[in-house]
């Protein structure tokens, strides 16, 4: 056998920029092929170590399962869309991406938006190369000592913040996920979302899109706004509702708007287009030559150290590093834990402590810790996010994360305990362990309320005056609805005093649902959790 066929095999299924080759270097036999063509694609997979892809190549459960060697597939950008993680994980392949390649790209082409939305920079030029010279009509505003309203101050909402104050703008943000004073360093103010509507002179978008936020710039937030106000949407399409940004448009409450992406795409359509003050792009967020050879150089990067075997940053499926057998079929249990802790705080706590008790902290638990963070971000942060990046996310909130281990555990084997500190004070706890020889996911407690119950994808989490009729107000209210209840624990400390209800349900509670189960049983204390997304 030669040398060369000894290598591991890449396969490049797109076009993919110079530096990417170089970043894999000499140690990999590089194939090429056309990905976007069906057949093709299958054959060249067969015998391949790794596959770099790009949007148009599908790496779907057929192509998986034609890849008998494959170990990795690593996709040149950010989104996932175009390949079956699930069913890579079932067959042990690893998947990567370059989540953070189009950050500055994508924040500058916010930016560029605000500036252009401000000055009617493409219509005048459009007019101009039509042999018309409008200056009059395309008179536009100053963004000096305007104030800049960022939805969502991430990564890349913090780039925008920081970038458009160096024009003078007054920049105010709204995320419930980022502490005041983590903001207040970057020279923002954060506020409410109706307190941002009411003051923005700009509003830029930058969350990612999840049940919470669909929608979220809707009819009732665009009545709330000044009529001098233009909204920018480079983030995800439908955050902000394009009908009630229509709306809006026609009748002057809105004076214009800079869009990149939009609900359903390919867009060419929209009624959003006859408006001469919108600026739309064809969700060019990531169309730079530097965001391209940006993530074809990281996924390179993450190739290399997969295939030999080391821990990978950007792998969004497995964890790196050497995990006890032991410890293994507790990771789920704990992203599941912090996913469900965010979902009952609301915020980003102030400090986070992930405990785990039992024999199982012979072992090294620290990845039960990252599991946990994996989980807490989760329905936080647009970016995809890993065991690696997850303390990234927590130190860049200032989040305080303590792991703590004993191995005593006195009324179950294990146990997993992710507890929080909010901003206010107030502490948040859930606890989890795993049952029988095919570790079935329970929850054991909430904050002091000892549960026993199943863990499920779809659950309601109550807390109420401990009185009659409370348990069939809300079967009532959800069996309206048309939702079932799989399951159902009540807690309480005393009769007459608090008391906690967990139900388990067979699928997700709209929120105007969830609000009327409060307001049917007097609690503002509802939360639901959705661990399907």
């Amino acid at each position: 056998m030669s040398t060369e066929s000894q290598k591991p095999v890449v396969l490049i299924a797109e076009e993919l920029s110079p530096a990417t080759v170089d970043a894999l270097g000499p140690d990999f036999e590089i194939r090429h092929c056309n990905g976007a063509d069906r057949a093709e694609l299958l054959d060249a997979i067969a015998g391949v170590d790794a596959i770099l892809i790009r949007s148009a190549t599908k790496v779907d459960a057929e192509a998986v399962g034609a890849a008998r060697r494959l170990k990795v597939v690593a996709r040149a950008g950010v989104g996932l869309d175009n390949v079956d993680v699930a069913a890579a994980t079932k067959a042990g392949v690893m998947v990567v991406n370059a989540p953070t390649s189009n950050i500055v790209t994508a924040a500058e082409l916010a930016c560029g938006l605000i500036i252009s939305s401000a000055r009617n920079i493409p219509q005048a030029n459009a007019a101009l190369k039509n042999g018309e010279w409008k200056r009059s009509k395309y008179t536009g505003v100053e963004l000096a000592e305007k104030t800049l309203g960022v939805v969502g101050l991430g990564r890349i909402g913090a780039l925008v913040a920081q970038r458009m104050a160096a024009f003078g703008m007054k920049i105010v943000a709204f995320d419930p996920y980022v502490q005041p004073a983590r903001a207040a360093q970057m020279g923002v103010k954060v506020l409410s979302l109706d307190e941002l509507l009411q003051v923005s002179d700009f509003i830029t978008v930058h969350l990612p899109k999840t049940p919470e936020t669909l929608g979220l710039i809707d009819d009732e937030a665009l009545h709330k706004v000044k009529p001098s106000v233009r909204i920018v949407n480079a983030a995800r399409g439908g955050i902000v509702d394009e009908e009630a940004l229509h709306s809006a448009l026609k009748e002057g409450r809105v004076a214009g708007a800079g869009l990149d992406v939009y609900s359903k795409e390919p867009c060419t359509d929209s009624p959003l287009f006859q408006f001469d003050q919108v600026v739309a792009t064809p969700h060019l967020g990531a169309s730079t030559d530097e965001a391209q050879e940006k993530a074809g150089i990281a996924v390179a990067k993450s190739v290399r150290l997969a295939l030999a075997g080391e821990l990978v940053p950007d792998a969004v499926n497995v964890q790196g590093g050497v995990i006890a057998e032991d410890v293994r079929p507790a990771l789920p249990l704990a992203e599941k834990l912090g996913r469900i802790f965010t979902a009952l705080a609301g915020e980003v706590a102030a400090r986070l402590d992930v405990e785990v008790y039992g024999e199982i902290t012979q072992h090294d638990v620290k990845v039960l810790e990252l599991s946990a963070l994996k989980g807490v971000f989760e329905d936080v942060v647009d970016e995809t996010v890993s065991y690696v990046n997850a303390p990234l996310f927590a130190q860049e909130r200032g989040v305080e994360v303590r792991l703590t281990t004993s191995s005593e555990s006195p009324e179950h084997r294990n146990v997993i305990t992710v507890r929080g500190t909010l901003t206010g004070g107030e502490e948040v706890a859930i606890s989890g362990t795993l049952s029988g020889p095919k570790h079935h996911q329970k929850i054991v407690a909430i904050g002091d309320y000892t549960v026993d119950l199943a863990l499920a994808d779809h659950m309601i989490v109550l807390r109420y005056e401990d009185r009659p009729g409370v348990v069939g107000a809300v079967g009532r209210v959800l069996g309206e609805a048309g939702i079932n209840i799989a399951g159902m624990q009540v807690s309480r400390s005393t009769a007459g005093g608090e008391a906690l209800a967990v139900l388990t349900v067979d699928g997700t509670v709209p929120a105007p649902v969830l609000a009327e189960v409060a307001a049917e049983i007097g609690t503002a204390s509802a939360r639901s959790v959705d661990l399907t997304e």
